[in-house]
């Protein structure tokens, strides 16, 4: 019994020292690169081997006397001679740990992957927090940093990608630094061309989806507004549940909750057959606005404040149609919206600055990079989408593709098969070349 046991603990005992000699090089390798301080081990079910790195950048730029941050990355790989997606997260990036994470690029092409999360975001937030250094310059220097640091740990083709404000970032990347990647892939990009772009609010009110849809969420509108002494209470008790608190009245974020209500009905591609019926009582109608449009989203401390910062800086944003509610409401007049509810005094002196957008526009004009644009066809955000001025008829390279009836969630995966594959088949050629 006692070699029986002896045996089994042998055999553990080599597994192990196996898996160790298949992991160690790469592991040690990685942490030979220049910029990575530290290199933790995850568990996954779609690489071969999966890293948390930890890498030092300046916080400003290239600027070493403002110090340093360590930025979070996510890395996996499959084959280090094969392509690697550089996912230019816009936000925090803990979903990136989870053990069956995978983006569809890695999936579809065997591909290699270094997730980042955003600067100022989660845990690669300077400390102390100065927000003049918060700036898509900086973010992309963060990117260009880290593709020539891992120049010679992977072998093939790159890719860069991102989702929404990851997406924009993926743009601005190919924009500022075109020949660190050979591909971009770009999902739900909007490209805001101010604080209040004016896009978005024509786009809800006369282009999105049918005139019925439209009109049904018009009419949902005004009902939370007819309701609104009723649903009060409950809003502020919903309010006192969540412990959420805010910059201006209660009275007032009900009004700004109903505004952002077809926005992100539309975003989200929630069915107005959802909404409901004028006979039903206030406990559905609440719920419903709820559902839809929580006002956490205007609550502070609020934990989207680095992309208000950004928002305001140069990102820009959409702006609010008050007509169909403005007999009602409190709120008479939401421009300038933005600073008054989402950012604390010492942060509302930031300007918009369209130096971003004026760049961007002139190298998506007159360049031809292999970038691939995927919008959804309801999602509001595709109204400051490259998709709205954009030809690209004239171009070799660069295609957009806008999903029927697609919303924010539009991705290759779920568009029409003709779509699928042809920007499978554009993305192989391009990888293969």
């Amino acid at each position: 019994m006692k070699r029986i046991l002896l045996s089994l603990l042998f055999i553990v005992f080599a597994t192990f020292c196996y898996s160790e000699r298949l992991i160690s090089p790469n592991h040690e390798k990685l942490l030979s690169v220049q910029g990575v301080k530290s290199v933790e081990p995850l568990n996954s079910d779609r690489f071969t081997e999966k890293y948390l790195v930890r890498f030092t950048q300046f916080v400003n730029g290239d600027n070493s006397k403002d110090g340093t941050f360590e930025q979070r990355l996510v890395v996996g790989i499959k084959n280090i001679n094969g392509p690697t997606v550089l996912v230019t997260e816009g936000y925090y990036g803990d979903y990136a740990l989870r053990e069956d994470y995978e983006e569809e690029l890695t999936a579809n092409f065997n591909a290699n992957i270094i997730f980042c999360e955003y600067r100022y975001f989660g845990e690669s937030t300077p400390h102390p927090t100065n927000w003049d250094f918060m700036t898509v310059d900086n973010s992309l220097k963060d990117y260009h940093h880290i593709r020539q640091a891992f120049d010679s740990f992977f072998k093939g083709k790159w890719i860069s990608t991102g989702i929404s404000k990851g997406g924009q970032t993926t743009m601005f990347y190919r924009a500022t630094y075109p020949n660190d990647v050979d591909i971009s892939v770009s999902y739900v990009a909007p490209l805001n061309k101010s604080v209040e772009d004016g896009r978005h609010e024509i786009f809800i009110s006369k282009k999105v989806g049918t005139k019925a849809e439209r009109k049904v969420i018009k009419k949902a509108q005004q009902e939370f507004m007819k309701r609104k002494n009723a649903l009060l209470p409950l809003f502020k008790q919903y309010n006192k549940e969540k412990g959420l608190k805010y910059y201006i009245s209660e009275e007032d974020i009900y009004d700004y909750s109903v505004l952002e209500y077809p926005f992100a009905l539309w975003q989200w591609g929630t069915s107005t057959s959802t909404i409901p019926n004028a006979n039903d009582g206030n406990q559905a109608w609440f719920k419903h606005l709820m559902s839809i449009s929580d006002p956490s989203y205007f609550a502070y401390p609020n934990k989207y404040e680095p992309f208000t910062v950004q928002a305001l800086r140069e990102l820009g944003y959409y702006g609010y149609d008050i007509s169909p509610i403005k007999k009602w409401a409190s709120v008479k007049d939401t421009k300038g919206y933005l600073k008054q509810l989402m950012l604390p005094d010492s942060l509302r002196a930031i300007e918009f600055d369209a130096t971003l957008y004026n760049r961007t526009v002139k190298y998506l004009t007159e360049e031809d990079p292999k970038h691939i644009f995927i919008y959804g066809e309801i999602d509001p955000w595709s109204a400051s989408g490259v998709c709205t001025w954009l030809d690209c008829k004239n171009k070799k390279n660069m295609k957009v593709y806008v999903q029927p009836r697609g919303s924010h969630k539009s991705r290759i995966g779920n568009m029409p098969l003709d779509m699928k594959r042809e920007i499978i088949d554009r993305l192989s050629l391009w990888l293969g070349e």
